[in-house]
């Protein structure tokens, strides 16, 4: 039995629940939940993005607070690659580095472990989904900071109408998502 399965666009699709209205009026949500909850569906993600980093000369994967850790870890642990996590302020132990980034409506910081990455770390930074790429950029920053470089932002679905991906673009950041809305 092989653990790998063949990546299925539609089948991804059609795991993806759509909420509309959620969490405001107008807004159409794309909840993963229903993807965690079936086990070949992650199996697919994960052999996809497994498949897609190996032999790519990458020495960390990056998860994002909180639902880029769900892809993350299996990753990191298919890859035999340490995994370093981006968090919200005050959520991590040691000593941090941080950076603050504007969202649409306020602002919002991340922070890392400061001896998480080293000069010339190769990071392929991962979530759930490319929005308006404000947490992937100031995550980008963060790792720049520290000597490193992302090789590349992975997420499950981009939302290209947000903005992110562009932005990830100009910011000269290869982006990489399995479907898009």
């Amino acid at each position: 039995m092989t653990n790998h399965s063949k990546f299925d666009e539609e089948r991804l699709r059609s795991l993806i629940r759509a909420v509309p209205d959620w969490p405001e009026a107008g807004v159409m949500f794309r909840d993963i939940t229903t993807l965690l909850q079936d086990p070949q569906g992650m199996r697919m993600v994960h052999n996809t993005f497994a498949d897609r980093y190996r032999d790519q000369n990458i020495t960390h994967i990056g998860a994002l607070d909180a639902r880029g850790f769900l892809l993350g870890a299996p990753l990191a642990d298919a890859l035999g690659l340490p995994l370093v996590i981006f968090r919200k302020p005050g959520k991590l132990p040691a000593e941090t580095i941080s950076v603050e980034y504007t969202l649409e409506y306020g602002k919002a910081a991340l922070e890392v472990h400061k001896d998480a990455l080293t000069e010339n770390s190769r990071v392929v930074l991962i979530d759930d989904l490319i929005a308006t790429g404000g947490t992937l950029l100031a995550a980008n920053t963060l790792i720049e900071r520290l000597g490193g470089k992302v090789i590349e932002a992975a997420a499950i679905i981009d939302l290209p109408a947000l903005g992110g991906s562009a932005k990830l673009e100009t910011a000269g950041i290869p982006y990489f998502a399995l479907t898009s809305y």
